[in-house]
């Protein structure tokens, strides 16, 4: 694996280990691409907007949101590259040819297969 990959793995993983900055991961990536305005994930989260702030900009940072403006607001998604990218780079060689540890792991991503 390349030291550029898992570097960038690092930066993602970082950026979701907070309770946080996964609920407004998750959030995002539910909401689909048309994304939701800084203002609706404070509300539906209860974050605070300076919170919510800086969690977006980690997010940002790390390459797992984008955002746009619609006017006066600031619209945020999930960009599903990215995650694809990142849960790939988690699955690959995963089991090492044993395929009775990436089993059930196929399983969930059958399971939550949404398209």
């Amino acid at each position: 694996m390349s030291t550029a990959k898992l570097s960038k793995a690092v930066e993602a993983l970082s950026a979701l280990a907070h309770e946080g900055r996964l609920s407004i991961f998750r959030l995002l990536v539910r909401a689909g691409r048309e994304g939701l305005a800084a203002g609706e994930i404070s509300r539906k989260l209860d974050i605070l907007p300076n919170t919510l702030s800086a969690s977006l900009t980690v997010l940002a940072h790390a390459g797992l949101i984008t955002s746009r403006r619609e006017g006066r607001s600031v619209i945020y998604a999930a960009d599903y590259g990215r995650m694809t990218n990142l849960l790939g780079y988690l699955m690959e060689e995963c089991c090492n040819g044993d395929a009775a540890i990436c089993a059930p792991l196929a399983e969930i991503a059958a399971k939550a297969a949404c398209c």
